[in-house]
């Protein structure tokens, strides 16, 4: 993404420039001395066509800032944004930028103002903020955990180092990270005798000890995952979540006896994947292969989920489970008797066949991207750090001490019964913001732009006529507005919260399939990319 802002200045003032002819220094001159009038050289009256049209366009600025409004809109302008996507009048708390219009701009405030993440003082280095680590820890890695270990995956944890000699033992493999890896040259002021990588992956970390631990074909499959950071030293526009020099990811490594067993599992950890952006981030994805040249550096082949951005018309790699062959176990030594032979027959030992697969918090960036609206974040709540927000609400100057404590036993009530229910057999995670010296609007606005799902509103009102009212997120203003009677709370929620997490899924998948077409014809392709499909 492009991240391209027009920069100007306009005093406010009209302008009224009368040009006049520039004399071309080099034209004859008369007897007098003086240049002969009337007689211009090219150069000059091209200088004095720009001079005229730069002054034409600053009066024509100045003309729409200083025109009439209309509803608070100038001629020239839109009430929804000014120029170059920002929006016109907003403050500093707002999402300035509209998502159609400037998205990396978007991009960037959305998670910054939503409280996802801050930037850290290298540059391509972030820091993840609760309300993005929750969506990681809380949701994907819980969720992702309990799949792979039905498959019989078990988690370790590698050091982050790796010798040169080893990270340069399988060519290819390297040739596809060499411009990214970060090396170790000291300990303190003194240099090493050997300089030491920072992990990229870990295939080169892990695979002299699949040599060790792997002796027999009983030993497969051999599966195994670890969640930890990998640094990739990019210098290509970073970005967070999407393209950062240290990321979040897991990544599995397998070993077994057969090709067969070896793709069977490939394609397993792909649905298992889809599952993370389909059933936990409501995000749809397509299936499919690499092209040989995009496949994961030394691997067989490699399988992708990819997703597609509405607002760009571009689609975003999710997540990569490849199948590696034997090219590492015959570089690292990985091999087991073959089963097939008969006692006393000598058979060449068989190099196992390895997978390796990833996905990282890219997919927070996915999900951003792809629910985000102009007024922040749109979490879905399967993922959400919390998917109810409780605020109390019509608390006055004149409400006395006693009211405004009943007000507030009721709201804790309230939330205890919610506390109590479960959605997607877990607990409904509720929060109560109880903050005196903010008001309700303030807060509303607030938790709309931390993407929080349903928002919960409580007052002497509500009290009196036994509901609460609930305002959807996904859905902003009146038509996302509804209310729920209070004896009904801890059915309804939860299947409201259901719902929403579904329609998010299904808008999204509508956009989606409306922009997927089926090019035939190579002249077709560029003119359907440009209308974002």
């Amino acid at each position: 993404m492009a991240d391209t802002e027009a920069h100007s200045s306009n005093d406010g003032q009209s302008a009224s420039v009368t040009q006049q002819p520039l004399v071309d220094r080099t034209m004859d001159v008369n007897t007098n001395g003086q240049a002969n009038e009337g007689k211009v050289s090219k150069n000059a009256a091209k200088k004095a066509a720009k001079q005229e049209k730069l002054a034409a366009e600053k009066a024509d600025k100045s003309t729409v800032k200083n025109a009439p409004k209309t509803n608070g809109v100038a001629k020239g302008e839109t009430k929804a944004s000014g120029p170059r996507g920002k929006k016109e009048g907003a403050d500093e708390k707002e999402v300035a930028y509209r998502k159609e219009e400037n998205f990396s701009k978007w991009f960037e405030q959305v998670i910054t103002k939503g409280d996802m993440i801050d930037y850290y003082d290298i540059s391509g280095c972030y820091i993840l903020k609760p309300a993005a680590w929750a969506i990681w820890e809380d949701g994907i890695v819980a969720w992702f955990n309990k799949q792979i270990k039905k498959m019989g995956v078990k988690n370790h944890a590698f050091p982050m180092f790796v010798s040169q000699a080893q990270l340069e033992k399988e060519k290819a493999h390297i040739e596809g990270f060499a411009a990214e890896v970060a090396w170790v040259t000291h300990a303190g002021k003194s240099k090493l005798e050997q300089p030491i990588a920072i992990r990229p992956t870990s295939e080169t970390v892990i695979y002299p000890y699949f040599a060790k631990w792997i002796r027999s074909y009983r030993d497969l499959p051999y599966k195994m995952n670890q969640w930890n950071s990998v640094v990739r030293w990019e210098f290509k526009h970073p970005q967070p979540f999407l393209r950062s020099r240290e990321f979040y990811w897991q990544e599995g490594h397998t070993a077994h006896l057969t090709k067969e067993g070896a793709g069977e599992e490939v394609l397993q950890i792909l649905e298992h994947y889809a599952g993370v952006f389909e059933q936990l981030l409501a995000v749809p994805v397509i299936r499919g292969q690499k092209t040989e040249k995009e496949k994961f550096a030394g691997s067989e082949y490699s399988m992708t989920v990819e997703g597609y951005i509405p607002a760009t018309g571009r689609g975003i790699q999710g997540a990569t489970s490849h199948c590696l062959g034997q090219h590492f176990s015959k570089m690292y030594g990985i091999s087991v008797e073959d089963p097939s032979a008969k006692e006393g027959e000598k058979k060449d030992r068989l190099h196992v066949w390895q997978n390796s697969w990833g996905l990282s918090t890219r997919v927070i960036g996915v999900m951003v991207m792809t629910h985000g609206d102009n007024l922040g974040l749109v979490l879905p709540p399967r993922v959400a750090e919390h998917q109810v927000v409780v605020i109390p609400v019509g608390i006055s100057v004149k409400m006395s001490d006693d009211d405004r404590k009943s007000l507030y036993q009721q709201v804790d009530a309230i939330a205890a019964v919610l506390s109590e229910a479960t959605v997607w057999n877990a607990d409904l995670r509720i929060h109560v913001d109880k903050r005196d010296y903010y008001s309700p609007g303030w807060k509303f606005a607030e938790w709309e732009q931390k993407g929080i799902p349903l928002r919960l509103e409580i007052g002497p009102g509500e009290i009196a006529g036994h509901f609460v009212s609930t305002a959807r997120r996904d859905i902003p203003g009146k038509d996302g507005k509804g209310r729920i009677p209070i004896t009904e709370l801890g059915k309804q929620v939860p299947a409201l919260l259901e719902q929403i997490q579904s329609d998010l899924y299904n808008r999204a998948d509508e956009q989606f399939k409306s922009h997927t077409v089926k090019i035939t014809n190579w002249d077709d392709f560029v003119p359907a990319l440009n209308v974002k499909n």
